[in-house]
């Protein structure tokens, strides 16, 4: 196995309010040689489906962030990255495998052009999302298919200087959300609602019948570089279901 060395001091720590959450970002644009290097972590599964992206920045793009993901796990997990092993839950939310399998070490990755989010926690389930910062095409239409009746209402609300950034809000928070919760598309966006006015707290306003204090989550807003905003979404430490 060739010596690759390693990444994780070039990423940046995210300070984040949820004790024991560790939140990384780091950039995703490498040269060719470093990727090829970062490869030699990936598993066949993930190789073959770097060999699928059509253009080679997106390919590197994956290996890297896949590759970046098994160091961060490997240090916290104290195990080299080529041993990390992942599998889908029932829903397809990766997780860990093999030996790291029952560690209780949970994780979830967003990427959004050259940057990437890494969220750990150890007994928590753990959700993060990122998206840049600029105009969004067909944004009444996904508010109208993704967001709660009350989401919308409240966007629609918003000033039009301040509707792009209350869009990207709400998205980011419900998809950090859904991302923590492990379900995938099998749980409706209609479920919950999300705050989403610029400068007020991001937080979990319903959760079906409850309110959103009443629920084990924790919704945390942040902006990991200039031009992106993103979420963090996370159980309390005594946790309630879904």
């Amino acid at each position: 196995m060739p010596i690759v060395q390693s990444t994780v001091e070039r990423e940046t720590e995210v300070p984040v309010r949820q004790p024991g959450v560790r939140v990384v970002a780091g950039r995703l644009d490498v040269g060719e040689d470093a990727a090829a290097a970062l490869s030699a972590w990936l598993s066949p599964e993930e190789l073959a489906r770097a060999q699928r992206c059509h253009f080679e920045r997106d390919r590197r793009r994956y290996i890297v962030a896949r590759a970046r993901l098994r160091e961060l796990l490997a240090e916290v997990l104290g195990a080299s990255p080529e041993t990390i092993r992942f599998e889908d839950g029932e829903h397809g939310k990766p997780m860990l495998g093999g030996r790291h399998r029952g560690s209780g070490w949970h994780f979830n990755l967003s990427r959004c052009g050259d940057l990437a989010l890494y969220a750990l926690s150890a007994g928590r389930r753990v959700g993060v999302d990122v998206e840049a910062v600029r105009e969004v095409r067909g944004a009444e239409e996904i508010a109208m298919h993704c967001f709660s009746r009350r989401e919308r209402l409240a966007w629609r609300a918003l000033d039009p200087a301040e509707r792009l950034l209350g869009f990207l809000n709400c998205w980011t928070r419900k998809e950090a959300f859904v991302k923590a919760l492990g379900t995938g598309m099998s749980f409706s966006y209609d479920r919950f609602d999300v705050s989403l006015v610029p400068g007020a707290p991001a937080c979990l306003l319903r959760l079906d019948d409850r309110p959103g204090h009443e629920c084990a989550w924790e919704i945390e807003a942040f902006e990991p570089r200039e031009g992106f905003v993103a979420a963090l979404a996370c159980e309390r430490r005594t946790a309630c279901s879904a």
